[in-house]
């Protein structure tokens, strides 16, 4: 009876890394050069004709930033709480709310309170960024645009445009922002308002 069951866990494995896979729309390729794994050995393991061994899990497990736990199936153990590590930049927290490599990424940012409001520093980088006020009165510059958006507002933007977030008051702010690579933009089934948007290059 327990082959059988361990049977049945190991071959669930390859389904499962399937799934993880096409859902984050990644290819055997860029998994196999991200893990140095050979594209053939994953493909083998995906369709079952090749067993799942530790050594093969531990790097799929860290390319995919996920839980050996989640790659095979066992029940969840232990301290339930997520652990989130605070990045501190420009100023700013981000509270990363998405683990996974590639794509798009999602943040909680806090702009603390202060005496006054800081002065523009626009910046730019590759990419596309939506972003959604929770709390606070927020300072978008975006090129030669100067935007104040209270909360429950929205904005989205190619950062490939100079740009700067603020408090618009001197207040604190709380944001949710959503991050991707160029070409990538996040997709807003419904809104109440339409979201401010600034394009770079087309």
């Amino acid at each position: 009876m327990g082959d059988e069951r361990d049977d049945a866990v190991l071959d669930a494995v390859g389904p499962r890394l399937r799934a993880l896979r096409r859902a984050r729309g990644l290819t055997l390729a860029g998994v196999a050069a991200t893990i140095g794994v050979s594209e053939s050995t994953l493909s083998r393991l995906e369709s079952g004709q090749r067993r799942p061994s530790l050594e093969l899990l531990l790097p799929l497990a860290r390319g995919y930033d996920v839980p050996l736990d989640d790659l095979v199936g066992a029940p969840r153990t232990g301290d339930p709480r997520i652990h989130l590590t605070p990045i501190s930049r420009f100023g700013m927290t981000f509270v990363p709310l998405s683990r996974r490599p590639g794509g798009v990424h999602a943040f909680k940012a806090i702009i603390p309170a202060r005496p006054a409001p800081l002065e523009p520093t626009p910046q730019t980088h590759d990419g596309f960024e939506w972003l959604y006020v929770l709390s606070g009165r927020l300072r978008l510059v975006i090129g030669e645009r100067d935007l104040t958006l209270p909360p429950g507002e929205a904005a989205e933007f190619d950062t490939s445009l100079p740009h700067w977030l603020g408090s618009a008051d001197g207040g604190a702010v709380e944001l949710l922002i959503l991050f991707g690579p160029q070409g990538v933009r996040a997709h807003v089934r419904a809104e109440a308002q339409r979201p401010v948007r600034a394009e770079g290059r087309p």
